[in-house]
């Protein structure tokens, strides 16, 4: 009769065989990344913050509809304020001094006609721009359509102007004020620095290499960061992300938590399904003329919508997650070497060889004991 018994002055390695990748250094370098790289001995705490947004810019235009016309931000900021974003009008399609009465449709293949008989009174579609009479009126020398009741003029935007209306909003800046709060750690922060004085506020423009900090950006460059043409952009409209991230280390110095800037274009743009592309809304003035009738502009404006986004977090020294993943890293140690003689015992090629080596056959004590009292 013989005794196994493991013999502990030797313990094979899964390095021993080049086949095999795993290592028991591998769990150790694991761990170490965990807990030094990844901050496993600190406390997290996720960003809580506000935005507030203010464009700055005048642009000039001239144009035979609405003359000369000098445009501020009350003009082109629609609506004034909105929560983290800001809209900046870039392009538009005026339709003056509508009033309500009746009058000939735009033509499509809906609205074109050649009697009344083509017209339904009193009916509307979701894309009409008013109430059918039944009429069927001309619309030109050469086509006739079907009258509606209306604003009239109704608006015709077959035909967005290029180059865009406000082409030089490219040249207007965009102040971003965001502060933020790390609720577990009672600790604030705004992006316009603590160094930051008025007087450099009023000239300083945000460049990534030159003055990262500066809280003030030219549109324009917010898009060509994004990788695309603000002039191509401006046509259209579309929809811009001005990302802030906040991660912060609080275990150092509160002047070394700052914000970093990034930018992307949010709105998708696929030049091979390029339908109902960029951002356009309605919106009307409404007034009345000398005698009393109420009359409206109507503006369908094309722009560019800048969303403040804002994420990070924040990490600082704590007992409890120290504690936890020091326990965590040394039962994963445990586990490797336990993982190792599994693999290294009954799945390698060479197994027999190890376990010949890993473990040490003795005779019987009993047994040896009654062979000497035999003889």
């Amino acid at each position: 009769m013989h005794l196994e018994f493991i013999y502990s002055g030797w313990r094979p390695c899964c390095a021993c065989s080049i086949s095999l990748s795993v290592s028991p250094s591998m769990p150790a370098l694991f761990y170490r990344w965990v807990f030094v790289w990844e901050k496993g001995y600190q406390e997290t705490d996720s960003v809580v913050s506000s935005v507030t947004t203010k464009a700055k810019g005048v642009a000039v235009t001239n144009t035979s509809k609405l003359g000369y016309r000098i445009w501020d931000v009350a003009d082109y900021v629609i609506p004034a304020q909105e929560e983290n974003s800001i809209f900046i009008m870039t392009n538009m399609i005026v339709t003056l001094n509508q009033t309500q009465s009746t009058c000939p449709e735009i033509p499509d293949k809906t609205t074109i006609c050649h009697s009344d008989s083509n017209c339904s009174a009193n009916s509307a579609d979701t894309h009409s721009n008013g109430v059918k009479t039944g009429k069927c009126v001309p619309f030109n020398e050469t086509v006739k359509t079907c009258e509606v009741a209306a604003w009239c003029p109704v608006e015709n935007d077959a035909v967005v102007p290029k180059p865009a209306f406000l082409k030089a909003a490219e040249n207007f800046t965009l102040l971003v004020k965001n502060n933020i709060w790390y609720p577990k750690f009672n600790f604030s922060k705004r992006n316009i620095l603590p160094n930051i004085t008025t007087t450099y506020l009023k000239s300083c423009i945000y460049d990534a290499r030159m003055d990262p900090f500066c809280p003030i950006f030219r549109l324009g460059k917010i898009v060509e960061n994004a990788g695309h043409s603000f002039q191509d952009m401006a046509i259209e409209g579309g929809i811009m992300g001005i990302q802030v991230n906040w991660d912060c280390n609080l275990d150092r110095a509160a002047s070394l938590c700052l914000p970093r800037y990034s930018f992307r274009r949010l709105d998708t743009r696929d030049l091979d399904h390029n339908v109902s592309p960029g951002y356009n809304f309605r919106f009307a003035k409404y007034f009345r003329d000398h005698t009393g009738n109420e009359q409206r502009t109507l503006i369908k404006a094309y722009g560019i919508r800048f969303d403040i986004i804002v994420f990070g977090k924040a990490g600082k020294f704590d007992i409890i997650p120290t504690m936890i993943n020091i326990g965590s890293g040394l039962a994963l140690l445990g586990v490797a070497t336990v993982l190792c003689d599994v693999i290294v015992l009954y799945c390698m090629k060479k197994r027999y060889y190890y376990r010949e080596k890993k473990y040490k056959y003795v005779e019987d004590y009993e047994q040896g004991l009654a062979g000497e009292m035999d003889q």
